[in-house]
């Protein structure tokens, strides 16, 4: 089984359509488990609404009981909201999904199937949409890995693999992830579709999009904003922590 992890705050407006996308994954074998991090807006009664209307989720083929619903009183950020999902996940894959996305309905059959065709992959990730970019990425290589994030947080990862999201890392939280894992020996497996897409380009993984964007030189430029000087300090961050230095 599939548990399907997504942390939420903020957003009313886009988990009901993440949600429906969900249900309508030709795989079925799946539960869902939203953490609502203290959101201030209306995310917890959309959520209290989706979960009783069960008929409406029955006729989608997927069971209303399979939907879990957690509610921090304090806001954690989104590594302890997804933590806090994988504590109470009974699946033997785990896929992080964040409330601004909106997948394809062979997403799940797409990405196990990677899985189970490449045993020794702990996990498989997918091309996506963001916005008018599509984003191809690129197949497995840990040099690669090192140097840059090129894997985003919605990949299928084996549960006896996952050693947990680093709650002190606020930013490149997939990056610091993958790494730590890839110290284990773990890898991963490319599916070259694109099995998702980003509805709200400033939402969550708006924080990760950007890295190709500061790649580009942009103080020999004259230019150095806030967004590049935080996105340059947390690289620098992730590379100390993994004694990747400077390469």
């Amino acid at each position: 089984m599939i548990s399907i992890i997504i942390p939420a705050y903020n957003a009313e407006r886009t988990i009901a359509r993440c949600l429906q996308s969900i249900f309508e994954q030709t795989h079925r074998d799946f539960e869902i488990i939203v953490v609502d991090d203290a959101s201030n807006d209306d995310t917890w009664k959309v959520l209290l609404t989706i979960k009783n209307q069960k008929s409406e989720i029955r006729n989608y083929g997927f069971d209303p009981n399979a939907l879990f619903l957690i509610h921090n009183s304090i806001n954690q950020g989104a590594n302890a909201a997804r933590n806090r999902g994988v504590r109470e996940a009974k699946g033997e894959f785990l896929l992080f999904c964040d409330a601004d996305l909106v997948l394809r309905p062979n997403m799940l059959k797409k990405i196990i199937r990677a899985l189970e065709a490449h045993p020794k992959a702990s996990y498989a990730y997918s091309s996506f949409k963001f916005g008018w970019k599509t984003f191809r990425l690129w197949p497995f290589d840990a040099q690669r890995l090192r140097q840059m994030p090129y894997i985003h947080t919605t990949s299928l990862i084996r549960q006896e693999h996952f050693p947990g999201f680093d709650e002190t890392v606020k930013r490149l939280q997939d990056w610091d992830l993958w790494l730590t894992m890839l110290e284990h020996g773990h890898t991963g497996v490319w599916v070259p579709e694109v099995l998702f897409r980003v509805v709200n380009t400033q939402g969550t993984m708006s924080q990760w999009i950007p890295s190709f964007l500061y790649k580009i030189p942009w103080k020999w430029l004259g230019i150095q904003s806030r967004a590049i000087t935080r996105y340059n300090e947390a690289v620098a961050r992730i590379k100390e922590k993994h004694g990747l230095g400077h390469r």
